[in-house]
């Protein structure tokens, strides 16, 4: 560090140099494989996963950041980056030296360079979640790192990928999560049926969302509201407030036959206007924040 706090006097400014073309592979996946690395791009990632790198030294656990390069500009506009990448391997560089670097067309001053962050099925069932998302054969980053941001402001307990969905750590999925990578555990490479036979063995429900299903979240929530009232004769298919695992398919086909098979319930966000269906981002968030609601306790029950 140099006596303005900046790490180097000068910043790194060839975009061909060894150094530049290792981070910059980083954006295939056989990189990221070979050495459990991943980027995360833009100051609200970087901030994220500096803030998770700091909580985790802290607790004596290893760090998850292991370079930062930014450019002045963005160390001015944003100086708490700065001071979260103390202790960290940090490098200034130039616009076009990030250019190279970065999976964007327009980068946004800074990226880290992290390590992977999947955990085991066991560490997060051990854990007592009580809100799942499981994405099964979702296929394109930005809709997986759609859900797992929504699951994140859901306060879900845990994101869980099976083996033939979209790897989490290509670029545009981390920047579709705008940080909530950094904030909840994630498993990759599950297989559905094993992780549904756990989940029912710990008594977690597994509801699929299902635009052809015939129970309706809308009715779904109104039973859960009137029975949580203390109606009389109220009653529910499924309680919400229980620990649940919501099953989310595929953008084009949805859940398979087999994997709507193992669900407990499948259940249809109903569509009030003209629209053929809800993409899966906004389907996803709808189920998550339904089962959010009731866990939260929105609603009093009844002594």
């Amino acid at each position: 560090m140099n006596e303005t706090g900046r790490p180097q006097d000068f910043p790194l400014s060839n975009p061909r140099a060894d150094r530049v073309r290792k981070v910059a592979q980083l954006a295939g996946r056989p990189a990221r494989l070979k050495r459990s690395e991943f980027l995360a791009e833009g100051p609200q990632a970087v901030r994220e996963a500096l803030v998770l790198h700091q909580k985790r030294i802290a607790a004596g656990e290893p760090g998850i950041v292991y370079e930062v390069y930014a450019s002045e500009a963005c160390l001015d506009k944003h100086p708490d980056l700065e001071t979260l990448a103390e202790g960290t391997t940090a490098y200034l560089a130039t616009d076009e030296v990030l250019a190279a670097m970065a999976d964007t067309v327009t980068p946004q001053g800074i990226l880290a360079v992290c390590g992977f962050l999947d955990v085991s099925l066991e560490q997060v069932l051990d854990a007592g979640p009580q809100l799942i998302a499981v994405l099964c054969q979702v296929r394109d980053p930005g809709n997986a790192g759609t859900v797992l941001r929504a699951a994140d402001a859901a306060g879900a307990d845990a994101v869980i990928l099976t083996a033939s969905s979209v790897d989490i750590y290509n670029p545009k999925a981390v920047r579709s999560t705008a940080g909530s990578l950094f904030h909840l555990p994630v498993v990759l490479g599950a297989d559905v049926e094993e992780l549904v036979a756990r989940c029912k063995e710990r008594g977690i429900g597994v509801l699929a969302a299902d635009g052809q299903g015939q129970l309706n979240l809308d009715t779904l929530q109104d039973q859960n509201a009137a029975r949580r009232l203390g109606a009389s004769g109220a009653g529910s298919a499924f309680p919400l407030e229980n620990p649940t695992a919501w099953l989310f398919g595929n953008e084009a086909q949805g859940l398979s036959e087999a994997e709507l098979g193992l669900a407990d319930h499948r259940v249809a966000v109903p569509v009030y206007g003209a629209a053929e269906s809800l993409n899966l981002g906004t389907a996803a968030t709808v189920c998550l924040y339904a089962s959010a609601r009731s866990q939260q306790g929105s609603l009093p029950v009844p002594a």
